[in-house]
């Protein structure tokens, strides 16, 4: 095995740190409609997507080697800047999860290190085009092309099935969605689980422990894979909950679509070795998903809170690693400040969650005022759709009224939890 420095091994820690936050920051990628939809139990959900997360970890190591080899100039990088870059990513990660907003642990992890080695060599040392090609435009295109690929799985799901019988259709498309959510969890092991590859790889390197343009030593990958499996399994409720119910509501039809779309994007993207936020690919899926039955509401007050969180991302997690990346500069105990920080910043965000707790048992509790009137992008996919044919309506698409918010206000109240 490489030998290590104190230095070293505290940076390999602080990356599984990380992994283990990703994994159950975002836990809600593969889980959320599968939960919200009644296809499977809460906690049966979540080991499933901690084992198939482990399994994924070992397919590819693509999208290791671009965090590794090609986003900043290896040269200029040394341990300490990963540990600066991964603190970035932590705490946004921790912050996000705390108010249950789906953001992207990619973009945190590679914002931090992106501060952190500006702060360190200068602009010089990340490569631009990397980041544009492979991170940037993935970021932008992945939601919308998901989003896309999912409202038209959804119309064409509900136009094969509107003959079929109602109830062994559901239980189909359950069927479905339980293979479509393993799928998502399989493609985020792949693409996830390697991004912490990538940065233990790169300190390995900067350390001098491995050569440069090395492939992630074999340990590292079952290290990677086993952190984001333990965090999957632990389940980031609070996500999960936004994900599933606060976004729209879906139906098992919806989720099958949304699910596999999401999928595919992923997959297709981690063979080509580009960083993608599987965050933003679920989030959109969801979304067009909620856009493609008829009556369906998409909830733009929390899709507008998501938006605002990605752009957010990538310069948070860099202005925390550029200062972590500052005060490690002045030697030993300057790392040891920012390591006292970094675990007392997160037991303060943890004790903080305690307040109100949001676990298995409630995760499908939802907030009434979350209901709101369909809105501009709503009403106009709505009024492209083709109006439904007479007779009554069929129990594969379930009729849903234009402004649910009507009858939602119809409804006996029910004591909910809100996150």
């Amino acid at each position: 095995m490489e030998s290590f420095s104190l230095i070293l091994a505290i940076v390999v820690a602080t990356a599984l740190a990380f992994d283990f936050t990703n994994g159950f920051h975002d836990t809600a990628n593969a889980m959320a409609t599968t939960i919200s939809t009644g296809a499977m139990k809460p906690k049966v959900a979540v080991a499933m997507s901690a084992v198939l997360n482990l399994v994924g970890a070992f397919l590819s190591v693509e999208v290791a080697n671009t965090i590794s080899k090609g986003l900043v100039d290896e040269a200029g990088i040394r341990p300490e800047v990963i540990f600066a870059a991964l603190v970035g990513a932590i705490l946004w990660n921790l912050l996000t999860w705390l108010v249950g907003l789906p953001s992207s642990s990619s973009h945190a992890l590679m914002g931090g290190l992106i501060g952190a080695t500006i702060a360190s060599a200068g602009v010089g040392a990340v490569h631009g085009d990397v980041l544009v090609t492979k991170v940037l435009i993935p970021a932008i295109a992945a939601p919308l092309v998901a989003g896309i690929a999912a409202l038209l799985a959804t119309r064409l799901t509900y136009s094969l099935g509107r003959k079929a019988d109602g109830n062994a259709s559901k239980k189909g498309y359950r069927a479905g969605q339980i293979a479509s959510a393993g799928l998502v969890s399989l493609a985020h092991g792949t693409n996830d689980a390697q991004k912490t590859m990538g940065v233990i790889t790169l300190a390995l390197v900067a350390g001098g422990a491995v050569a440069p343009d090395s492939d992630p030593p074999m340990w590292v990958i079952l290290s990677a894979g086993l952190a984001i499996a333990l965090g999957t399994y632990l389940g980031g409720w609070r996500i999960i909950r936004t994900m599933g119910k606060g976004l729209t509501d879906l139906q098992p039809q919806q989720g099958f679509a949304a699910q596999t779309s999401a999928a595919t994007v992923i997959l297709a993207s981690s063979h080509l070795g580009f960083s993608l936020s599987t965050t933003h690919s679920v989030s959109g899926s969801v979304m067009g998903a909620g856009l493609g039955r008829k009556g369906g509401v998409v909830r733009w007050s929390t899709a507008t809170r998501m938006f605002v969180a990605w752009g957010l991302t990538l310069p948070a997690a860099a202005l925390v690693g550029a200062l972590a990346e500052y005060v490690t500069g002045f030697g030993s105990w300057g790392t040891a400040v920012v390591a006292v920080f970094l675990i007392a910043s997160s037991a303060a965000i943890w004790k903080l969650s305690r307040r109100e707790v949001v676990d298995h048992t409630n995760v499908n509790d939802t907030d009434i005022e979350t209901e709101e009137p369909a809105g501009v992008i709503t009403t106009a996919i709505a009024a492209v759709t083709p109006p439904p044919a007479s007779g009554p309506a069929t129990a594969s698409e379930d009729p849903v009224p234009a402004f649910p918010s009507q009858a939602t206000a119809e409804r006996t109240p029910t004591t909910t939890t809100t996150v």
